[in-house]
């Protein structure tokens, strides 16, 4: 049996809570798993507190990332934001893994291709530099165990890219590219 892992799970709140409900249950004796909840933090807080607690508070003893990407996931600024911090590597922590989960309500769910303009930015960059990989939703947690294992050990053996500049809003248009 492959190592159980420590995994923040970054996901639309408003949109897709069921999938990460659901996403849990499937791997609930395979993963160890926890996500900022809503209210978590004080959304009136200056945007670079918001964003070292999510890192120093949120992400801290994580391993890996995965993002659960559904039809306006990559709208949502504070997706982007755990993507950076997850992929930040400090003294304090180091940074986690990455890999996406294709939504059933994403448009390109069961697609051989993706429009990379409605996956979150970040994410399709480090997709570029094999650093994540994206995959369709399953039901079977082996096949998500093998997923997150392996974006635990590209986290070491690989560079990402945070060179996308953070947003400052969700964004609201079609797509960002």
């Amino acid at each position: 049996m492959t190592m159980r892992h420590k995994v923040f799970v970054s996901y639309h709140h408003d949109n897709d809570q069921k999938y990460r409900e659901k996403f849990e249950s499937i791997c609930e004796d395979r993963i160890v798993s926890w996500s900022v909840e809503m209210g978590d933090i004080d959304e009136y807080l200056k945007d670079e507190t918001i964003w070292q607690k999510i890192r120093d508070e949120y992400l801290r003893e994580s391993t890996v990332t995965v993002i659960l990407i559904g039809e306006k996931t990559w709208q949502r600024k504070f997706i982007d934001w755990e993507i950076s911090a997850s992929i930040r590597d400090t003294e304090k922590n180091p940074r986690s893994g990455l890999l996406g989960i294709l939504l059933p309500t994403h448009p390109d769910y069961n697609n051989d291709n993706y429009n990379k303009c409605i996956v979150p930015p970040r994410f399709y960059d480090n997709c570029k530099c094999d650093y994540a990989k994206l995959y369709d939703w399953s039901n079977n947690p082996e096949t998500i165990q093998n997923w997150i294992h392996g974006a635990f050990l590209r986290r070491d053996s690989g560079t990402p890219d945070n060179s996308y500049p953070r947003f400052k809003g969700d964004r609201r248009n079609e797509g960002w590219c």
